[in-house]
């Protein structure tokens, strides 16, 4: 299967503009975790959105993709690896504060990615524990628009809206009855959509997590970390 991570881990043996565009859309979507491990290590929001656009434009070069390593096979390790060498080095650190330097590669929320930031409980949290938990619900967002989609494309977006509810992990967040009303159909109708939606949500969740693994094998292992991620 090839998939953006693959084809970034095969930059050697594939066109370099392909591999290029490949890290690019990666790192627009996954940059968020980023900000949040270099705000809990004491950067201001400022000093955090230079960062990660000079880190991105760093790790998109070319010659940055030839780091990339086959045998690790996951590019959240991959990048977290990379983070810290570009900020250990203190010229990237003084590259990264010059405000207004170069092209941004990626476009960043800085304000979305704040309040997300903010949301993190006042803890004694590591910067690495942070990237971890912010990883996991960026796969999770991810997976859910994969998962909108695709209801939107059937015309069933105000079902798949209705009824998101039921994959908050709690056992019975509203009644069935109650959803099964604002619908407009039998409340069997809602248990049988809600265990399809159920089982396409773990779908998306690991066509998401595939994304960024070198092997399908990796698949199980990613979704435990992910897992743990959130529960720590």
């Amino acid at each position: 299967m090839t998939t953006r991570w693959s084809v970034v881990l095969a930059a050697g043996r594939t066109s370099q503009p392909a591999a290029r565009e490949a890290m690019a859309t990666l790192c627009g979507l996954y940059w968020q975790p980023l900000y949040a491990f270099i705000r809990r290590r004491g950067a201001s929001k400022e000093e955090a959105e230079d960062m990660v656009q000079a880190f991105l434009a760093h790790v998109i070069e070319k010659e940055s993709l030839r780091h990339a390593d086959p045998g690790k096979g996951k590019f959240r390790s991959f990048l977290l690896t990379s983070l810290k060498n570009f900020l250990s080095d203190q010229r990237s650190k003084e590259t990264a504060l010059k405000r207004g330097g170069g092209v941004a590669p990626v476009s960043l929320d800085a304000e979305e990615a704040e309040g997300r930031y903010r949301l993190e409980p006042a803890d004694d949290a590591t910067p690495e524990r942070i990237f971890e938990r912010q990883w996991a619900m960026t796969v999770i967002e991810r997976a859910m628009t994969r998962l909108r989609e695709r209801y939107a494309r059937s015309g069933k977006e105000e079902h798949f809206e209705e009824m998101k509810i039921f994959l908050s992990g709690e056992k019975r967040p509203v009644p069935y009855a109650e959803v099964a009303k604002r619908l407009g159909v039998t409340e069997l109708a809602v248990k049988v959509a809600v265990h399809r939606l159920r089982k396409r949500f773990r779908d998306a969740l690991r066509e998401e997590i595939a994304q960024t693994v070198a092997k399908t094998e990796q698949i199980d292992a990613e979704l435990q970390a992910l897992y743990a991620a959130l529960e720590g």
